[in-house]
Parts: structure tokens; C-alpha cells; sequence
């Protein structure tokens, strides 16, 4: 039981990121305009939104891959600290170069920190363990 428990722990943070992040992605890449208050005008606007919505699809496909193949889940939890990380502190660059956001982006900040650092506090269990299984 031990070990179900601490497999749904090492995984929680991928389910919760792809449950956010494929949904995320379907809006940046279709409709900005509906809730993000963005409004790309020219194809080379609507081309980067369908870029970064390609970029969070790939990214939640490894951790998909992390959650259900063993072979996968270094990789997963690794991109996925770096994502969130990414995200989150880039966000908060800019609110202290350019203001404090909207409510959704101001979430959206608080989850990416919390997602990242709950995935290094995983790979930090994670892997300790394998060290120590190695001894």
C-alpha cells in the first residue's frame, strides 16, 4: 500500500499539470480572446499562440507518457519542474517590471510555482530513494 500511495504522490503533480495545462493550451491556441483578454491580430500573432499551444500539448504528452510508463517519468517529472518553473518565474518577473496581472494570470502564477516546487520536492523523494536502494 506503501508504494501505491507514494506512486500517486510522484504522479499527482503531472495528472493535475496536464488536466490544467491541455486545456490551457486549446485557449491560447484558439480563443485568447474569450478569457485571457489577448486579441492577436496578425497571422504572425495567431502563429504564436498555435505555437505555444503545440508547446504545452508536446509537454503534457511526456508527462502523460511520465504517469502511465516508468521509462518516461524521470523525463517527466524533470520538464515538468522546469515548466512550471519557467512559467511561474517569468510571471512574477513581470509583475514587478510591468504590474500585477489579471485574477487568472495572478492564479495562474500561484499553481505553476506551487506545481514546480512540489515536482522538486518529488524528484527530491524520488530519487533519494533510488540512491538509497543502490546502497
Amino acid at each position: 500500500m506503501v508504494s501505491k500511495n507514494r506512486n500517486i504522490l510522484t504522479k499527482i503533480h503531472l495528472i493535475i499539470s496536464v488536466l490544467v495545462v491541455i486545456p490551457a493550451s486549446i485557449i491560447y491556441g484558439f480563443y485568447p480572446e474569450s478569457i485571457l483578454e489577448i486579441s492577436p491580430d496578425s497571422v504572425n500573432e495567431r502563429n504564436f499562440h498555435k505555437a505555444i499551444m503545440g508547446l504545452y500539448l508536446g509537454f503534457s504528452l511526456l508527462w502523460l507518457l511520465g504517469v502511465f510508463k516508468i521509462y518516461f517519468i524521470k523525463a517527466a517529472l524533470i520538464s515538468n519542474i522546469v515548466f512550471m518553473l519557467g512559467l511561474g518565474f517569468g510571471r512574477l518577473i513581470s509583475v514587478l517590471l510591468d504590474g500585477t496581472p489579471s485574477f487568472l494570470y495572478s492564479l495562474g502564477t500561484i499553481g505553476e510555482l506551487l506545481l514546480g516546487f512540489y515536482g522538486v520536492w518529488v524528484c527530491n523523494q524520488y530519487f533519494t530513494s533510488k540512491i538509497n536502494m543502490l546502497k
